[in-house]
C-alpha cells in the first residue's frame, strides 16, 4: 500500500508539483471533458450557426439598406439646397432652381432613384417677404428587389432683392 507523496518510477511528485505541471485542477478538468467528448452537447455548435446565421445576414442588408437611404435623403437635400440658392438670386430667371437640381442630381449618380418622374420642384412665393421653397423627391437604392422607400426633402430661402432703408 502507497502512502501520498510515495515514489513512482523514481520520481516522487507531490500535490503543489502535479498542480503546478498540469495548470491546476481547472485546467485538467476542462481538458479532461474535452478529450472525454461531449456528451449531450455534441453537435451543438453547427445547430446554433445555422440558427443564429439568418438573423445575422438580417441585420446585415438592413444596415446597408439603412445606409442607402440616408445617402439618397443626403443627396436630395442637397439637391434642394442647390436648388434654391440658384432661383433665390436677385432676378433670377425661372426655372434656374429646377436646372440646377437637375445638373446636381445627374452628377451625384444613382444613389437617389425615380427623381426625374415628377422632377424637382420650386415655388416662388410672393409676399412681404418672398420665399423660394424647392423639394426633390425619389427614392433610396434598394436591396430588396421590388420594395422601394421613399425620399423627400424641402429646403427653403428667401428670394434676395433690394430695399430701401
Amino acid at each position: 500500500m502507497r502512502r501520498h507523496g510515495a515514489r513512482r518510477s523514481g520520481v516522487r511528485l507531490g500535490q503543489r508539483t502535479r498542480r503546478r505541471l498540469t495548470g491546476g485542477v481547472r485546467l485538467g478538468q476542462a481538458a479532461r471533458r474535452r478529450l472525454t467528448g461531449g456528451g449531450a452537447e455534441r453537435g451543438a455548435n453547427p445547430v446554433e450557426l445555422a440558427v443564429v446565421m439568418p438573423a445575422i445576414l438580417v441585420l446585415l442588408f438592413a444596415s446597408i439598406q439603412v445606409a442607402a437611404w440616408f445617402v439618397a435623403r443626403a443627396t436630395a437635400l442637397n439637391a434642394a439646397q442647390s436648388a434654391v440658392n440658384a432661383q433665390r438670386l436677385h432676378e433670377a430667371p425661372a426655372g434656374a432652381g429646377e436646372a440646377r437640381a437637375v445638373d446636381f442630381l445627374t452628377a451625384a449618380g444613382d444613389w437617389l432613384v425615380g427623381w426625374d418622374q415628377p422632377g424637382p420642384a420650386c415655388v416662388t412665393t410672393i409676399a412681404d417677404t418672398a420665399e423660394v421653397i424647392c423639394t426633390v423627391s425619389g427614392d433610396s437604392l434598394s436591396v430588396i428587389p421590388g420594395v422601394s422607400f421613399p425620399v423627400r426633402q424641402t429646403a427653403h430661402g428667401t428670394v434676395e432683392r433690394w430695399t430701401t432703408g
